[in-house]
């Protein structure tokens, strides 16, 4: 089994379905609010996790009821805790969610919490794992020195690092430069490099200049239009899978926890391309963020029906 380490966050989702979503001043009446796991660290794990994949994720999160469910859902789906330090003077990571029934589409406030304290010796104390991993699976929902820490063991030990560039902060453009794929969405794409992304043309340019800060490969998911990768070289585009949508809030977790696992699983990039497609189309046909990631024989049977690959 491919194992797979990084810094990510720990959020829980408290989210709010109504039938459209208030404009400034309104108020809308729901129909239901649920309490989840979330995050984009927690979901990239545990999207690789129910993908086939053995995950450690390092991070923090508060002694008190949101706590609660993230250990929950830790010890239900047999993901280590190893690396997850309980802050009893912290707050568990939170995201405020607002979904509309009819669209699926999204609005979202994080409040990071206990995430936003990740220290460079939380990342070294996991070292012997990253030495033993197979990829390094990284976001920006934590402290930007967690992710360098992470990218300094990942090339140490040449494992493959997987940064997703979401949310978008400002770092330097040093942060990048090593960085073996980058995956944003057309939104960060622009947000990093300044080119605006409508076509394949834009992709390839805003490509070339993460290219130029250090990455060595470049993937832009493109919501219905699909995923872009170029490494300089090869060019591949893989379409999207039109599924009937009803909540879109971790399209992006299931992406890359897919595309995280089958990079560990050494998959040439079109499969893998592919894979994590699939990861994602599952996972906005059902409610939740991590709860909403598929399992590996769902992958394989989309995979198999969409793309006619067996694996």
């Amino acid at each position: 089994m491919a194992k797979i380490i990084g810094p990510g966050s720990l959020i829980v989702d408290v989210t709010g379905f109504a039938p459209h979503l208030p404009v400034e001043g309104e108020t809308t009446k729901g129909t239901t609010v649920r309490f989840g796991p979330g995050g984009k660290g927690n979901n990239q794990m545990t999207a690789a996790h129910r993908a086939g994949c053995e995950v450690q994720i390092i991070s923090r999160r508060g002694d008190d009821v949101l706590g609660q469910i993230l250990k929950k859902h830790y010890r239900t789906e047999g993901m280590s805790e190893k690396y997850v330090t309980v802050d009893p003077d912290g707050e568990t990571g939170s995201a405020l969610i607002e979904i509309d029934e009819t669209t699926a589409q999204n609005r979202i406030i994080v409040i990071l919490g206990a995430n936003d304290d990740i220290k460079r010796e939380d990342i070294l104390l996991a070292e012997s794992d990253f030495a033993n991993c197979d990829a390094v699976l990284t976001q920006f929902e934590t402290t930007v020195e967690a992710v360098i820490a992470a990218k300094e063991l990942a090339n140490k030990y040449q494992k493959p690092l997987i940064l997703n560039p979401a949310p978008y902060i400002n770092v330097p453009a040093s942060v990048f430069d090593g960085v073996d794929y980058v995956t944003p969405n057309e939104t960060e794409a622009e947000q990093f490099t300044g080119i605006a992304v409508n076509t394949i043309e834009d992709c390839r340019a805003a490509a070339q200049k993460l290219m130029e800060m250090g990455v060595k490969n470049v993937i832009i998911t493109l919501g219905v239009r699909g995923a872009f990768y170029t490494n300089g070289k090869d060019e591949v585009v893989v379409p999207s899978i039109k599924v009937k949508a009803v909540e879109t809030t971790g399209a992006g977790d299931a992406f890359n926890g897919g595309l995280a696992t089958a990079i560990a699983e050494g998959m040439p990039i079109k499969q893998a391309l592919q894979f994590a497609t699939c990861t994602a189309a599952i996972s906005v046909t059902r409610l939740g963020s991590a709860p909403s990631m598929p399992q590996r024989v769902e992958i394989l049977e989309m995979m198999k029906k969409e793309f006619g690959v067996t694996l």
